[in-house]
Order: structure tokens, then C-alpha cells, then sequence
């Protein structure tokens, strides 16, 4: 009996000391979990600010290429308009200009027709003294 009570303790004695060991060995393990889930946050903590960082970077440089684009987009709309301009006001001298040239040629088809018409009274009238010339040499002729 007395070895069956040892062995009874020694059973005991036993079990209580698998029970400490893998009491302790379980508060190891917790514990390396919750340091896992420690780093693991921090690890997400981390790359969420990277992630924020890298995205606030990203829209400023959106931001920045977005007023670049503005700011070159009016530039070329003055652009367009000075040009715009420019041609109006080519356009209105060319239009000056050909109302001029009409003009002087109205004026010098005027000339040309009152050139001719003194042209023509002066034909006629060289005509006229030819005739007369003719005239007065048949009658010498016929004397």
C-alpha cells in the first residue's frame, strides 16, 4: 500500500510539474504571440503612414501638374486670342486695302475711258481734216 501511495504521489508530484512546465511553456507561447501581434500591428501601422505618405506625395504632385496644366492651358488660350486678333486686324487692313484698290481702279477706268473718248474725237477729227484734205486735193486734181 505504502508503494502505491508513492507511486500515487509520484503520480501527482508528476502531473503537477507537467502542469507548471506546460503552464510555463504556454505563457512563452502567449507571449511570443502577443509579441508577434505587436510587431505585426506595428508592421501595419508603419506601412499604413508609408502608404499615407506615398499617396499625399502622389497628390500633390497631381496637384502640382494639375496647375501646370492650367497655367500652360491659359497661356495657349491667350495665345489663341492675340492670334485670334492678329488676324482680325490683317484681315480688316486686307479689306481696307482692297476697298483702296477698287478705288483707283474705278478711278483709273475712268481715266482710261476719258483717255479714249479724247482718243476718239481726236481720230474724228484727224478724220475729218483727212477728209477735207482729200476733198480739196480732188478739186486741185480736177483743175
Amino acid at each position: 500500500m505504502v508503494f502505491e501511495r508513492a507511486k500515487g504521489l509520484v503520480r501527482k508530484v508528476t502531473l503537477e510539474l507537467v502542469y507548471e512546465v506546460v503552464d510555463e511553456r504556454t505563457k512563452e507561447i502567449i507571449y511570443k504571440i502577443e509579441e508577434l501581434e505587436k510587431k505585426r500591428e506595428d508592421d501595419f501601422k508603419y506601412l499604413n503612414q508609408k502608404m499615407d505618405n506615398q499617396t499625399g506625395q502622389l497628390r500633390s504632385e497631381i496637384k502640382k501638374l494639375d496647375e501646370k496644366i492650367d497655367i500652360q492651358t491659359n497661356q495657349l488660350r491667350d495665345e489663341i486670342k492675340r492670334l485670334d486678333e492678329k488676324i482680325d486686324n490683317q484681315t480688316a487692313q486686307l479689306r481696307q486695302e482692297m476697298g483702296q484698290l477698287r478705288q483707283e481702279m474705278n478711278q483709273l477706268r475712268q481715266e482710261v475711258k476719258e483717255e479714249t473718248n479724247q482718243l476718239r474725237q481726236d481720230i474724228t477729227q484727224i478724220n475729218h481734216r483727212i477728209d477735207t484734205v482729200i476733198q480739196m486735193l480732188s478739186e486741185v486734181l480736177r483743175r
